[in-house]
C-alpha cells in the first residue's frame, strides 16, 4: 500500500507531464523525436538498474543481510555502487559521444532520410542533439535504483516509491519556464530530463546516510559478492527487460511508418504503465525482497503462498483496469492530452491513441503478471530460465510484428507487444510449475472466475452510461466531471458485484505473508 500510494503521486504527476508534452509538442515530429531520445536512456535504466540489476542485487543483498549483518551489507553496497557507478560513467560518455550513431542505429528511418537528403532529415539530426541531454540521465537514475533497493530490503519502501515524482516536477517545471528559450520545445523537456536525473540521485542520499549505508564507493570488480551479482546479472539482462526491448523494436519499426506513430504508441503505453506501475510494479518492488528472504530461510511452503497472493492481487486489479481502459480511454485521452498543439493538427490523435490502448490494454494483466513471476526465479538466484524464456518471447514479439505492422501499422506494433507479453507470462508460469515452486491454487481459481464476472458486469455498465452521452463537444470540466463520475461508478459496479458473490476483504488479503511469519 506504501509502494502503490506512492506510485499513485508519481503517475499521477507522470500523466501531468504527458500533458504538458503534448500540450507544447503534440504529435509533431519534435515529439516523436523527444518520446524517442527519452526512451533510449530508460531502457538501458529499466535494463542495467531497474531491470536486470535490481533482480539480481537484491536477493545477494538480502542473503547477506540475513546471514552476514549490516556491516558487509554495508561493505557491500560501497563496493556495487563504485563498480556499477564507474561503468556507468564509462557506458554514459560512450552514449553522450556516439549519439548520432545510436539515433542511426535505433531511428532506423531517420537516418536513411538523413543519408539521402529526404525529408525527415531533421528529425535524426535532433534525435543525436537530444540524446547528448537524455542519456547521462542513465548514470544518475542507476545509483538511484541501487539506493531504492537498499532501502527496500530494509522495508523502506516509501523513499524508493516516491522518488520518481522528482523527475516528473522536474520535466514539468523546465516545459513551462523553458520552452521559450529554444526553437525548438524538445530541447526544455531533454534539459529536464537530465535535471531529474541529478535530483533524483541527492533526494535518496541522506536516507541512506540516516540508514547508515552511505560509504565511500569502492571498486571491486573481483569481490565475490560483487562477481555473484554479475554472474546473475548477465543473463537477467535479457529475461526482466523483454518487455523493454520489445517497446525499443517498436520504436525502432515505428520511425519508418507515418509521423505521430511513435507519439501515439507512447501516449497509448503512458495510460497502460499508470495501472502497471500502480499496482504490478507496486507488488513486483516488494514481493522480491519477500521472496528472497524466504527462500534464504527455505520456506518453500510460504514461498508459494505469497507467489499465489501476487498473482491473485494482480488478477484483482489488472482485469478490471484493463476492461476500464478499453471503454474510456477516449474521454481519459481527451481530457489528458486534447489541447495545445495535439490539438492543432487535422489528424484525430484522440482516436489513433484510444485504438493504441486497447491494443496494449489487452496485455495488462500478462505484464502485470510477469512482474510477479519473474521474481519467483530471481529471488531464488535463478536468472537463466528467464532468459531462455525472454528469448523465446523477443522472436515472437518480432514475428507479430512482421504479421500485423504491414496490415494495421502501429497498433500492429501494440498488439504484437501484448500478444508476446502474454506467451512470456504463459511460459514463465509453466516453467515455475514444472520445477514444482508454484502452482495456481484452487481458491485463486475460483476468485478468478468472480473477478472475471465482476469486470464484465462493470464494463457493461460503464459502457452503457459512456456510450449514452455525446461528451465530445462538452467542455473541460463537464469532460473532467463526466470521467470522475465514470470511474467512480465502475469502481462501484465492480466491487459491489464482487460482494454479491461473497468475496470480502480477508479473501483479498488472506494468504499474504507478513513480517511476523
Amino acid at each position: 500500500m506504501i509502494v502503490s500510494c506512492m506510485t499513485m503521486i508519481s503517475r499521477i504527476l507522470g500523466l501531468v507531464r504527458d500533458a504538458v508534452v503534448a500540450n507544447l509538442l503534440g504529435a509533431s515530429a519534435a515529439a516523436d523525436v523527444f518520446l524517442f531520445a527519452n526512451r533510449i536512456p530508460n531502457f538501458l535504466r529499466r535494463l542495467f538498474a531497474e531491470g536486470a540489476f535490481a533482480q539480481a542485487f537484491v536477493p545477494v543483498l538480502s542473503e547477506i543481510k540475513e546471514q552476514q549483518g549490516d556491516d558487509k551489507v554495508r561493505l557491500f553496497v560501497a563496493q556495487a555502487a563504485g563498480t556499477l557507478g564507474t561503468i556507468l560513467l564509462i557506458v554514459t560518455i560512450i552514449g553522450v559521444v556516439a549519439s548520432p550513431v545510436i539515433a542511426a542505429l535505433f531511428g532506423t528511418g531517420w537516418f536513411i532520410d538523413w543519408w539521402q537528403g529526404g525529408p525527415n532529415a531533421e528529425k535524426f539530426e535532433l534525435a543525436s542533439s537530444l540524446l547528448k541531454f537524455t542519456f547521462p540521465y542513465l548514470f544518475f537514475v542507476s545509483l538511484v535504483a541501487l539506493s531504492g533497493a537498499v532501502m527496500n530490503v530494509y522495508n523502506r519502501f516509501a523513499v524508493a516509491a516516491f522518488t520518481p515524482v522528482l523527475l516528473n516536477v522536474s520535466i514539468i517545471t523546465c516545459a513551462i519556464f523553458l520552452h521559450d528559450k529554444f526553437s525548438v520545445g524538445a530541447y526544455s523537456l531533454a534539459i529536464g530530463v537530465f535535471i531529474g536525473g541529478v535530483v533524483q540521485l541527492l533526494f535518496q542520499l541522506p536516507f541512506l546516510y540516516r540508514a547508515k549505508m552511505l560509504a565511500r564507493p569502492r571498486w571491486a570488480w573481483q569481490d565475490e559478492n560483487v562477481k555473484k551479482v554479475r554472474k546473475l546479472m548477465l543473463p537477467a539482462l535479457f529475461g526482466v527487460s523483454i518487455s523493454q526491448i520489445n517497446l525499443l523494436l517498436d520504436t525502432m519499426i515505428a520511425s519508418l511508418l507515418m509521423t505521430g506513430s511513435i507519439a501515439w504508441l507512447y501516449y497509448s503505453d503512458r495510460l497502460i504503465e499508470f495501472p502497471l506501475g500502480l499496482f504490478g510494479i507496486g507488488i513486483a518492488t516488494v514481493i522480491l525482497p519477500a521472496l528472497s528472504k524466504l527462500h534464504s530461510s527455505k520456506k518453500s511452503s510460504d514461498f508459494q503462498q505469497t507467489l499465489d497472493w501476487g498473482v491473485r492481487f494482480v488478477i484483482f486489479l489488472g482485469l478490471p483496469a484493463m476492461i476500464g481502459l478499453m471503454i474510456i480511454s477516449p474521454l481519459i485521452i481527451t481530457v489528458l492530452f486534447d489541447h495545445g498543439a495535439f490539438k492543432e493538427d487535422s489528424i484525430d490523435h484522440v482516436k489513433a491513441v484510444s485504438l493504441g490502448v486497447v491494443a496494449y490494454s489487452v496485455g495488462l494483466v500478462s505484464f502485470m503478471l510477469i512482474k510477479v513471476l519473474a521474481p519467483g526465479f530471481y529471488a531464488r538466484q535463478d536468472t537463466k530460465t528467464p532468459v531462455r524464456i525472454g528469448i523465446i518471447t523477443l522472436v515472437l514479439n518480432m514475428v507479430f510484428n512482421i504479421m500485423l505492422a504491414p496490415f494495421i501499422g502501429y497498433l500492429g506494433l501494440a498488439l504484437a507487444t501484448s500478444l508476446s507479453a502474454s506467451c512470456n507470462a504463459f511460459l514463465l508460469y509453466r516453467q515455475l510449475k514444472k520445477e514444482n515452486v508454484y502452482q495456481f491454487s484452487s481458491m485463486s481459481i475460483r476468485f478468478t472466475l468472480k473477478c472475471v464476472v465482476a469486470s464484465a458486469f462493470m464494463g457493461a455498465v460503464t459502457w452503457f452510461v459512456s456510450s449514452y452521452y455525446y461528451w465530445a463537444t462538452w467542455s473541460f470540466t463537464h469532460q473532467v466531471m463526466l470521467l470522475i463520475a465514470l470511474v467512480a461508478l465502475a469502481g462501484i459496479s465492480y466491487f459491489a458485484m464482487l460482494f454479491l458473490m461473497g468475496v470480502r476483504l480477508n479473501t483479498i488479503k488472506s494468504v499474504a505473508i507478513t513480517e511476523s511469519n
